[in-house]
């Protein structure tokens, strides 16, 4: 039996990620803070296809311990995809920031998921048939008023994806390393970045996507043999492109 695993699974695109990707019959692991959240996650997976095996796993990623424990308690299935989609926002001015939030931000935009993807390609990179999805941004492409430090991960996120991409296929190895770029979309997002308790995306944000519709553009993307899946911030179509930073393949001398 194979596994997806989606972290950040209990709301938002990677809740819609797992119905979707169980829709096609995939394994689910689905990881995230809130158990009550993906406890429902996997109840309505197993409500609409009872064939698919749903595995959920509590752990903070933002802590660096709690990454090393989920990821060795994976040693158990038989993983097909990894999607590295846990992430939050934040909305301030560089000198107005809560740095502990900051700090938090980091570990698990930036640190979390380089170490899950560094463990996985360790681990699969010559299975084939294996994919790995790391969820960027819009703002990972274009720098944001008010959003410089998350924007800032988000670019990171980008150029170490494309970068792993195109040093796998570099390698000859199996595994596809690819990256998710959305714009606006109606989750959580807006909440934990501005630090309130309610977001009505329906008059106040002129053009989104809905949490479903992304999980499709990541079906698509996964479906490709393109490296980015991103949203124009403007028009708001995705599209399914090359990678887009520069990548030099130097020879050591």
């Amino acid at each position: 039996m194979k596994y997806t695993v989606i972290t950040g699974a209990s709301s938002g695109i990677g809740y819609e990620a797992a119905m979707a990707f169980a829709e096609r019959g995939k394994n689910i692991v689905a990881v995230a803070r809130r158990e009550d959240k993906l406890q429902e996650l996997k109840e309505a997976i197993v409500s609409e296809y009872p064939s698919v095996d749903v595995v959920i796993k509590t752990a903070d990623l933002s802590d660096s311990e709690q990454v090393y424990t989920f990821y060795n308690s994976l040693k158990e299935y038989d993983i097909e995809t990894f999607i590295n989609n846990a992430g939050f926002g934040n909305f301030d001015s560089v000198a107005e920031q809560d740095l502990t939030k900051i700090q938090n931000m980091l570990r698990l935009n930036i640190e979390a998921l380089t170490v899950l993807s560094s463990l996985f390609v360790r681990d699969y990179e010559n299975v084939p048939g294996t994919q790995l999805i790391n969820i960027s941004s819009g703002g990972g492409y274009t720098i944001v008023a008010d959003a410089v430090t998350y924007c800032s991960t988000k670019f990171y996120v980008s150029a170490f994806t494309e970068g792993l991409a195109q040093e796998l296929t570099a390698k000859g190895a199996e595994m596809k390393a690819k990256v998710l770029a959305p714009a606006a979309t109606e989750t959580e997002f807006a909440q934990r970045s501005l630090d309130i308790n309610e977001f009505e995306y329906s008059g106040s944000v002129p053009q989104y996507h809905t949490a479903k519709e992304m999980a499709e553009f990541m079906l698509n993307l996964y479906d490709s043999d393109k490296v980015v899946g991103i949203v124009n911030g403007e028009t708001y179509e995705f599209s399914l492109v090359d990678p887009i930073y520069p990548y030099v393949n130097r020879t050591p001398k």
